[in-house]
């Protein structure tokens, strides 16, 4: 009997172990780049590829108005959008390709859901979609990446410890654009036209059905108007909360 009971405490104090730190609080981390030393000063463009197809009005009006872009590839998107691909790669001037995971899954080692999408789950898990994702990129011929962004920008913190361990820095943000690409096009573009000088901006570039592609545009061609400049991550003097960057 005293056996038994030492056991079924076992199996409590795991459960409640396990309970613990599926509860753990995620981090959603900022980011900023150092403000321009003149002028009306500048703002980070990063555009996230989940999956899906590209979203061609977003795409062209880079290309056409000379707008310098961090763009998180997974995987996924890699393989279904090598016309994009060839895009980009035509003008490194603009684009700067990054590791957004191999499959897109969240990077938090603890078994849970985020705006319905299964973590990794495991430590294992979590460096698996990391490395996974950078190895998506080397097959395409791109430099390796320097920075991750995570599928839905949430984070345990064991997991940036382990990220930042492989050598990337993780990309954090400090304007939600288009709240991903489910905002409307009107709400998409005021966020993005109020950016200030050091901001770092997320959107989508995957969703070319959504009316936030075209509130992205108009957002970004606001900026422009405004004097407003836009350089990449890698470009950038950024800095992030939560340890992701020091």
């Amino acid at each position: 009997m005293r056996l038994l009971q030492r056991h079924l405490c076992m199996i409590a104090m795991s459960l409640a172990a396990l309970s613990s730190a599926q509860a753990a609080p995620l981090v959603e981390p900022t980011l900023h780049i150092k403000p321009a030393a003149s002028g009306a000063g500048h703002v980070a463009l990063t555009l996230d590829a989940c999956g899906g197809q590209t979203d061609t009005r977003i795409l062209s009006a880079l290309v056409e108005n000379k707008i310098p872009a961090t763009i998180f590839v997974t995987g996924i998107w890699l393989k279904r959008n090598a016309a994009a691909v060839e895009i980009m790669r035509a003008h490194r001037d603009l684009f700067e390709l990054e590791n957004h995971g191999g499959r897109h899954i969240p990077a938090v080692d603890t078994p849970r859901k985020i705006y319905g999408i299964r973590s990794a789950g495991s430590p294992d898990a979590v460096l698996a979609e990391v490395e996974s994702g950078a190895a998506a990129l080397a097959r395409t011929g791109e430099p390796a990446p320097k920075w991750f962004r995570g599928a839905t920008a949430e984070y345990s913190p064991s997991a940036i410890a382990m990220i930042r361990k492989l050598g990337f820095k993780i990309a954090g943000f400090s304007i939600n654009g288009d709240g991903g690409s489910l905002l409307g096009a009107k709400e998409t573009a005021k966020r993005i036209a109020a950016a200030k000088d050091g901001d770092v901006i997320i959107a989508h570039i995957n969703q070319p059905t959504h009316a936030a592609g075209e509130g992205v545009v108009q957002g970004l061609l606001a900026l422009k108007d405004k004097g407003m400049t836009f350089v990449r991550l890698d470009d950038a003097d950024g800095t992030g909360n939560h340890g992701t960057t020091d």
